[in-house]
């Protein structure tokens, strides 16, 4: 993408990450949905709520663990990953897999478009992630509020939404994450900032992918 060769070292490695993580929770979710059953999950309640717990608890440390120990927190990225496909195994029962091939296709192409597009442009972008990270604890409540209407019109209509916010997310967090390695490269642990970053990615791409499976799913749902 550019002639300073520490920096394309740096974004091959952190990429690099980024798509073992993807494909890691691809595998371990098609094992699961289709091999095993993703019931196996729900039919222990301690097990399950202690999953969802670790779920979202992981992130906040690799985020703030990363720079201090790289190692550790690349291995409990790879653990995410896995908890993440035994999460999203249920789409495999849910989704036919036209819908699923295409919402990974599309979901990819704009990924790779505005990760680039956020590599390359010299235009600031802090503005517009800042904007579209408010939208988006505006919209998780939103889905929250939801959650009791029920209403499958609704959840369209914010996928939608999320597929426009997750996408500026994608550009926004590329950029940030470079301008941080510009910055702070020889300061801090370059291992520590690739985990960092391959884990932002790593969630716009995920987000990326589920909101537009239940566009392309809307009517697979059984």
């Amino acid at each position: 993408m550019n002639d300073n060769a520490g920096l394309n070292q740096f974004l091959t490695k952190m990429y690099g990450w980024m798509s073992i993580a993807v494909l890691v929770s691809a595998a371990t979710a098609y094992y699961f949905g289709n091999v095993l059953s993703p019931l196996v999950l729900v039919q222990n309640q301690w097990v399950m709520w202690g999953s969802l717990i670790l779920w979202f608890v992981m992130p906040m440390i690799i985020s703030v663990q990363a720079m201090k120990r790289p190692t550790l927190s690349f291995v409990i990225l790879m653990v995410y990953a896995v908890v993440s496909g035994v999460f999203f195994s249920s789409i495999f029962i849910t989704y036919t897999g036209t819908s699923i091939a295409a919402a990974f296709l599309s979901s990819s192409a704009i990924f790779i478009s505005m990760t680039a597009y956020g590599l390359i442009t010299k235009r600031s972008l802090a503005r517009w992630g800042a904007q579209a990270s408010a939208a988006l604890i505006a919209l998780i409540i939103a889905m929250l509020i939801n959650i009791f209407l029920k209403s499958s019109l609704i959840s369209f209509v914010f996928s939608i939404i999320a597929v426009i916010i997750f996408t500026i997310l994608t550009a926004y967090d590329t950029q940030r994450i470079k301008n941080m390695y510009n910055q702070y490269g020889n300061q801090v642990s370059q291992n520590g900032l690739a985990v960092y970053g391959a884990l932002q990615l790593y969630l716009d791409f995920v987000n990326l992918f589920l909101q537009l499976l239940s566009i392309f799913g809307y009517g697979d749902n059984k």
